[in-house]
């Protein structure tokens, strides 16, 4: 997302988009509690609220007991649009881009004859993966989470933690996980360095 210069801080698009979202579904809302819901630092909230109200975006009534309502203006209407549209248009880029990066990993995989792969990760690029294996001679035998929970599985696949990996027969591992720490737990799980493909 775009950035804007703000004082100290720089103005993310995506805050911006989420506390106009917020303020859309609830005008009374709290700085505190919109802190709590974006999980941004409350100083941080205010300045950006600041913003808008001087852009013209958001305009502020109070209301009794020292509580505020927040109204967002046709311009912030308007600039909300904008930001849903610029939003979408960088997820479905990063989405092809990585797309992109899972079949050409795949293809080393094919070109190495490996087929089962054990998938390191849970999350949205994960569910990539999963999903760029349909139609070719792969097969995810588990996946791997940090914090796996009782029964749960993946698209029909085992869902363990790194102390599990040795139960399971794998070629390959694909990173699909932006823990830091993954690195050691390879290590950990004693898994070869060969053997693991990042995207």
């Amino acid at each position: 997302m775009n950035t804007q210069p703000v004082g100290e801080y720089e103005l993310r698009d995506d805050i911006a988009l989420k506390l106009l979202d917020e303020v859309a579904k609830e005008p009374t809302v709290s700085q505190r509690a919109l802190s709590a819901r974006l999980d941004i630092a409350l100083g941080l909230v205010n300045t950006y609220l600041k913003r808008l109200c001087k852009k013209g975006h958001l305009k502020v009534t109070t209301l009794p007991r020292n509580r505020i309502k927040y109204l967002i203006t046709p311009q912030g209407f308007a600039e909300k649009a904008r930001l849903t549209y610029s939003y979408m248009n960088i997820s479905l880029n990063y989405i092809r881009d990585m797309r992109g990066r899972i079949e050409r990993v795949y293809g080393s995989i094919r070109e190495q004859g490996h087929s089962r792969i054990l998938l390191w990760g849970d999350g949205e690029i994960a569910e990539l993966c999963f999903v760029s294996t349909r139609g070719l001679p792969l097969e995810i035998v588990a996946v791997v989470s940090s914090s796996p929970g009782t029964g749960n599985d993946f698209f029909g696949r085992p869902v363990i933690s790194p102390d599990g990996v040795a139960a399971f027969s794998f070629d390959v591992v694909v990173l699909a996980s932006t823990d830091a720490d993954f690195g050691n737990m390879m290590n950990t799980a004693g898994i070869a360095k060969e053997k693991v493909f990042c995207l």
